[in-house]
């Protein structure tokens, strides 16, 4: 499931335009499967290491430090509502933006779209969406009071890079990143999960990322990143991973929602913004087999029928000139009609008169 276009072989193409349509089809694959990409190679790579990094990890807890309650962290369930890309208690808002997954509502039912594509199902209030709704509740109730914090957050990132492995992190007001990277280190654990916890029962307290690029880096898991919120969230031309579970509402504007979810108590609202649920990461088709392997089998067919031209003076076989020092004609060639190939200025053949009299047919065909 995935927004792609399909490409449709016709007679009229020529190999130019389809080679052109089997390129993007290559790169629009490489586009949207970017960052899950770079999470399965940095999981590849630390995959051998992994069990040599825990047994070591776990024999220094055995005679170093207090057990650390990060390295315990599980991922909460989501219930039913894992299945869901967006969630909304009251209402659903989609203008030129995409969704690939379930999009619910409950108790609300307004949907609407406008120049909005949604690859999944719509669920008003349904009993899908009930189940949803419930499940997330559930979830939000959960990470609220059974996972302590395990360190904190600052309420301003501007312009920096942070670097975070996993725990659970908290501020009990705000937190607000403005052109800023945060790279989750997994540390080779494809299983590491973040949480982040903003607010209080008492606080209601928000989340705003303004340029924020969340990075997964050395196998950590889009989806194993939840973000708690007491209030609302709201994220502007930012590239965000993660799954979002706020007690109000959520923004989100412009950028890239790729692998996570959007879960609001009340209306969620997407504007020129791309959303793909955890659910739905597979990769996008490649081209009509046929269609390429037609065009590719054309091309070697070409190439190998294609005699090799020797540039210069001497340009090879009769009826080759890469140069085009022929302007188009053959006859204009210094080694056909008896010319010597390596002497240039037609020496020996292409006679003044033959010369005269084709410059002069030249002019006329003009």
């Amino acid at each position: 499931m995935g927004l792609y276009i399909d490409v449709q072989e016709e007679p009229s193409r020529g190999r130019s335009q389809r080679r052109t349509e089997c390129f993007k089809y290559v790169l629009r694959r490489n586009t949207i499967m970017k960052d899950l990409l770079i999470v399965q190679r940095g999981t590849t790579i630390h995959r051998r290491t992994a069990r040599l990094a825990v047994a070591i990890l776990f024999a220094a807890l055995l005679v170093a430090a207090p057990f650390h309650a990060a390295f315990a962290q599980t991922a909460p369930s989501l219930g039913t509502a894992a299945n869901f890309s967006v969630l909304a208690g009251t209402a659903v808002t989609c203008t030129d933006s995409s969704i690939v997954g379930d999009v619910g509502v409950s108790p609300g039912v307004a949907v609407t779209q406008t120049n909005c594509t949604i690859v999944g199902t719509v669920h008003a209030n349904d009993p899908a969406a009930i189940a949803a709704n419930a499940a997330f509740f559930t979830a939000y109730d959960n990470l609220q009071l059974n996972y302590p914090c395990t360190d904190t957050l600052s309420a301003v990132y501007t312009g920096v890079t942070v670097t975070l492995t996993p725990g659970v992190y908290c501020n009990d007001s705000y937190v607000e990143f403005t052109n800023t990277n945060l790279i989750l280190d997994a540390q080779g654990d494809a299983n590491a999960v973040w949480i982040f916890k903003i607010g209080t029962v008492d606080i209601a307290g928000y989340l705003t990322g303004t340029g924020l690029s969340v990075i997964m880096a050395n196998g950590g898991q889009p989806c194993n990143v939840y973000w708690w919120t007491a209030a609302a969230a709201t994220l502007t031309d930012s590239s965000f991973k993660g799954t979002i579970l706020a007690g109000a509402a959520t923004t989100v504007t412009g950028g890239s929602f790729i692998m996570g979810r959007d879960f609001a108590k009340a209306a969620v609202t997407l504007t020129n913004a791309n959303i793909v649920g955890c659910s739905n990461i597979v990769p996008p088709p490649i081209p009509p087999i046929d269609y390429c392997k037609d065009f590719c089998k054309d091309c070697r067919d070409h190439h190998k029928n294609k005699k090799h031209c020797n540039q210069g003076v001497g340009n090879g076989h009769e009826g080759c000139d890469p140069g085009n020092s022929n302007q188009g004609d053959d006859d204009r060639s210094n080694d056909e009609h008896g010319g010597k190939p390596g002497d240039p200025g037609r020496k020996g053949g292409n006679d003044k008169d033959h010369d005269k009299d084709h410059d002069k047919d030249h002019r006329d065909r003009r």
